[in-house]
């Protein structure tokens, strides 16, 4: 009776839910190291470190892992990590907005237009695309929305989710409009 050992399946969803928090707790912790380092370890004086946290405690990232990313931060040690905006044109042409934190800007621009190119997309210059969004304190809000096709739906979708899984990537917008379908899901 293989596949039925009840400690096989524990195990199976455990590395499943272990792998999400991990990458998860990754981005916030990069998001921590970035906020810290531009205006301080004070959560008081510097709203970007108060956003972070706020995000790790929604994932529920331990206390002790927030601070010991504070301390961290301000150490001599300091890794080189820089916050980066592209801008990108997608299937049908939706404008992508894309926040990115790297240390190494060269690799994941090249990583970012090879997902981009995959799926039908080209990485633009700066102000290309930013113009057809706000700054929010949410992200970017799309202030001229575009309705594409169906099949640029699913193309823009499967670029979302690759988009998604790259650890650099901290998040992205678009002014694309999709159809009913997908706002379901």
């Amino acid at each position: 009776m293989s596949g039925h050992s009840k400690w096989s399946q524990i195990k199976h969803k455990k590395a499943a839910s272990d792998a999400h928090k991990s990458k998860a707790y990754g981005k916030i912790a990069r998001m921590i190291l970035v906020a810290v380092r531009h205006k301080g370890p004070d959560a008081n004086t510097n709203p970007a470190l108060r956003v972070a946290i706020q995000k790790a405690k929604e994932a529920n990232m331990p206390s002790d892992n927030i601070e010991r990313i504070i301390k961290k931060a301000g150490g001599k040690d300091k890794e080189q990590l820089e916050e980066m905006l592209f801008e990108a044109y997608g299937p049908g042409g939706a404008a992508i907005l894309l926040s990115a934190i790297t240390d190494n800007s060269n690799r994941t621009t090249s990583e970012i237009k090879h997902m981009l190119s995959k799926h039908d997309g080209k990485l633009a210059g700066k102000g290309a695309a930013q113009f057809l969004f706000v700054k929010t304190e949410k992200g970017w809000e799309p202030n001229t929305p575009l309705m594409v096709g169906e099949e640029d739906e699913h193309k823009l979708m499967r670029l979302f989710d690759e988009l998604d899984e790259h650890d650099d990537i901290q998040g992205f917008y678009t002014n694309a409009e999709f159809s009913e379908e997908y706002m379901r899901n």
